[in-house]
């Protein structure tokens, strides 16, 4: 007899991993917009410093990272969350805010976890489909929220279209939304996005609006995917409490936390892989756009474009597979007939273009 499991086990869509990584170490990854440049080596000194102390559990509070991220920000320590990604805090989000009668609003397609939340919930998802350039629609998104929205997700600059908007339409959209609905603005890219000032800019709407969480990553320009450490800047102290009331204790691991507070004093670097990045993208659109393609104006560390068509998408990831390049396929992200294609080094753009115009 097969084992029984919950209803909501048929409800949770899988999320699209990137294939690939048996492919061996003459590959181009660029399918999961990780970077391409490894950790600072005060940063790799600093996880390997603690190891020695593994046999115990990392502190509950997580205070070093924590005040390290008040130190920077100007957000009290009770107003951060911290979480195993930024993911962790997501779909803690949608734990500790959603359940069957509620809606969470957010535009389509998006962050592929979004549709987790309301699915492992049993809350209703209102998808609101971009505009014709690929960005978030907020005057369509305010429309959608009703007395039943506990949860609206904005994911800006978006993944996967890499687009931005401007912090003032995010604040005129805030001022639509009631105060009991809690918005996330999921700036996981936002060190790459040029176009909304720094990554202090935000901050403001985070005084203002309450009811505001800026949801934040290590992953990207930072370059620590592989320890997962999210974190993010609340509005209020309810919505930190509530994540972490949901969630199992000692959730980001000790290695995790030395490896981002030492990364934080690496400003100076970050910036400067943030700037050849920022470089790297521009040369990798224009390319694209030689080839004859639609790419959106991205501000991200990744670009997205449109095949055109009488292109077989499938045939183009397997081509470029073949070819010892990834990339992530535009069905998996929810819109056929796209790339999303991360902005790696210099010879790995050059290969993917080389390829993708083999193919093309």
């Amino acid at each position: 007899m097969a084992l029984e499991f919950g209803e909501r086990i048929r409800r949770i869509p899988s999320y699209p991993l990137a294939a690939g990584y048996d492919l061996g170490a003459d590959t181009a990854m660029l399918a999961s917009n990780e970077s391409c440049f490894a950790p600072a080596p005060g940063v790799v000194e600093a996880a390997n410093r603690v190891l020695s102390g593994v046999h115990r559990y990392p502190d509950p509070a997580y205070a070093p990272l924590r005040q390290a991220l008040s130190d920077r920000y100007g957000i009290p320590r009770e107003r951060i969350a911290l979480g195993n990604g930024s993911c962790d805090i997501l779909l803690s989000a949608g734990e500790a805010l959603l359940e069957p009668g509620a809606e969470v609003v957010y535009a389509w397609p998006a962050f592929s976890v979004y549709p987790h939340l309301a699915a492992a919930s049993g809350a209703r998802a209102i998808e609101v489909p971009l505009d014709d350039e690929d960005r978030h629609d907020l005057d369509a998104m305010a429309a959608e929220i009703t007395v039943a929205t506990r949860l609206v997700l904005i994911c800006n600059p978006n993944n996967p279209t890499s687009t931005s908007l401007p912090l003032d339409e995010v604040s005129r959209f805030l001022a639509k939304v009631p105060r009991h609905v809690c918005v996330i603005l999921d700036e996981a890219y936002c060190e790459f996005a040029l176009a909304l000032g720094d990554t202090y800019a935000s901050l403001d709407l985070l005084r203002r609006w309450p009811n505001l969480v800026l949801l934040r990553t290590f992953s990207k320009a930072y370059g620590l995917a592989g320890l997962r450490v999210g974190y993010a800047l609340c509005g209020s102290e309810d919505f930190r409490a509530a994540v972490d009331q949901v969630r199992q204790p000692f959730y980001l691991n000790m290695a995790a936390q030395a490896a981002a507070v030492e990364a934080l004093r690496h400003q100076d670097e970050v910036e400067r892989r943030v700037t050849h990045t920022v470089a790297a993208r521009v040369e990798l659109m224009d390319g694209l756009r030689e080839l004859g393609l639609w790419v959106a104006e991205s501000d991200a560390n990744f670009v997205w474009t449109h095949l055109s068509e009488d292109t077989v998408e499938p045939d183009v990831i397997s081509g470029l597979r073949a070819r010892g390049v990834l990339v992530r396929a535009g069905a998996a992200l929810g819109r056929e007939g796209s790339l999303r294609v991360t902005v790696g080094s210099d010879a790995e753009n050059g290969r993917f273009l080389g390829a993708l115009g083999e193919l093309l």
